[in-house]
């Protein structure tokens, strides 16, 4: 029986605000993409073209959500530069207040059900011992492509704003920020450092309208030549002090220049401005993948936690 609805905007508000009391509580246990700025980004630029193939669950205790479960069904995906890929597999993301570790039983038990048939995959944090060996006695074994030298596990990294370098940007370039650039250079400079990508002027206005989204937090790095060569938006958890890049990147072509360096600290200081005391990215966490790692240590970040991708073949009830 597939008892799950579509995931809608207040849904997405209802997890963010439980995002914020899991990190005031137990911030490695935060899942991927289920921190308050995780949840924006993945909602806002993909809600208008997928959300009809993601399906949710809420689960509520003394009169706050406990738990949810945000499932991604099989689905083909078009990108900018005309190629289309296919998702044949089901994803999970969720999240459970660590008071209610009882619940992750009946998240495991709803996924099974809506993803009957399907291949099916999760991500859970090492640190999760509770969720973990619950989702082993379900059947679910780590992934040993996503683990291996060049996989796509992810770590969590952090940093306080006390002490933050002055940003140095290479002679004519200079920053700016969403508001000032506009939808359709903002939206540019993400395709330029993400191609192939599925983003649009329409999933970019529907990050603008998610909150915590603000433009002056969204920032960018313009060249010379009016080239917008890096960009980043910063999410900030007010309740939390704290506030998170998601996404990040810089133009091929305009790497290994100091940029994407120089931005993150313009960044750090913006947001230590809007009220953060503290900074968190994620990155690929392989040995095969050492550039981000390495620009995100470089200026004063270090890995804080990591998920654990798991999955269970088709086939399975």
């Amino acid at each position: 029986m597939d008892d799950s609805e579509l995931v809608t905007a207040a849904d997405v508000r209802l997890m963010q605000d439980l995002a914020r009391r899991v990190t005031a509580l137990r911030p490695d246990l935060v899942n991927s993409d289920a921190s308050v700025g995780e949840l924006a980004w993945i909602w806002g630029k993909g809600h208008m073209s997928d959300g009809a193939g993601w399906r949710r669950q809420l689960w509520f205790g003394r009169n706050e959500l406990a738990a949810w479960g945000w499932v991604t069904l099989p689905r083909r995906v078009r990108r900018n530069d005309g190629s289309v890929k296919d998702f044949t597999g089901a994803h999970l993301v969720y999240q459970v207040h660590p008071d209610h570790g009882e619940l992750v039983d009946e998240v495991i038990d709803w996924y099974d059900r809506v993803a009957a048939g399907l291949e099916r995959s999760v991500i859970a944090q090492a640190a999760d011992d509770v969720a973990l060996k619950r989702w082993a006695a379900h059947g679910y074994e780590t992934d040993p492509d996503a683990l291996g030298d060049t996989g796509s596990w992810t770590q969590l990294n952090e940093r306080d704003l006390d002490d933050v370098e002055r940003p140095v940007l290479p002679d004519g370039f200079r920053f700016r920020t969403a508001d000032e650039a506009g939808p359709q250079a903002a939206v540019q400079a993400h395709l330029d450092a993400w191609t192939p990508s599925a983003y649009t002027i329409e999933g970019y206005e529907g990050v603008r309208r998610t909150p915590p989204y603000r433009g002056d937090l969204h920032i960018l790095v313009e060249a010379p030549d009016g080239t917008m060569a890096a960009s980043a938006i910063m999410w900030l958890d007010e309740a939390n002090g704290t506030a998170e890049f998601e996404p990040v990147g810089t133009r091929p072509d305009y790497r290994r220049r100091g940029l994407g360096r120089a931005m993150l600290l313009h960044g750090m200081h913006l947001a230590r401005a809007a009220g953060a005391r503290h900074m968190t990215v994620a990155c690929l966490g392989a040995p095969g993948h050492p550039a981000a790692r390495g620009l995100y240590y470089s200026v004063g970040f270090r890995m804080f936690s990591r998920d654990v991708p798991l999955i269970r073949t088709a086939g399975r009830p």
